[in-house]
């Protein structure tokens, strides 16, 4: 098993509804590392950036706004196969379709309020550790 970095966003609807400790024991549970982590405000600009990819998607306009309504809570996580193993703790993107026992199936709403963003493969945790934390001591290996 590799060791690798990845990112996370304890976005800021789970913020406000008091969930960041639990999701990050969630992490910390499963014996992943938190190597960085910020609590900010993020900016349209910044959110955009990161969320490019989706632009063109009807539903862009409503994840800028949600991801900028509050602060959100950033992080990067380091273990054996982190992305993976964060991703299968996330659970599927949308929350209706998540299983209870993952992030998103137990404490999920709806679209876009998922309560985490992780990054999906090492190019993305690459990208979304550099654009969020620079090249800061947190940021490489």
């Amino acid at each position: 098993m590799a060791v690798e970095r990845t990112f996370i966003i304890v976005k800021p609807e789970a913020v406000r509804r008091g969930l960041v400790g639990r999701v990050l024991a969630r992490l910390e549970g499963r014996g992943l590392r938190l190597v960085a982590l910020e609590v900010r405000q993020l900016t349209r600009p910044l959110v955009e950036e990161h969320y490019a990819h989706l632009k063109e998607k009807p539903f862009f306009p409503g994840l800028v706004d949600s991801m900028v309504e509050s602060p959100a809570v950033l992080g990067i996580v380091e273990g054996p196969d982190a992305i993976e193993v964060v991703r299968r703790l996330a659970g599927p993107t949308n929350p209706v379709e998540a299983p209870p026992g993952t992030i998103r199936g137990d404490w999920g709403l709806e679209l876009p309020h998922n309560v985490i963003h992780a990054s999906d493969s090492p190019a993305s945790a690459q990208r979304e550790i550099q654009l969020f934390f620079g090249p800061g001591p947190g940021a490489g290996r």
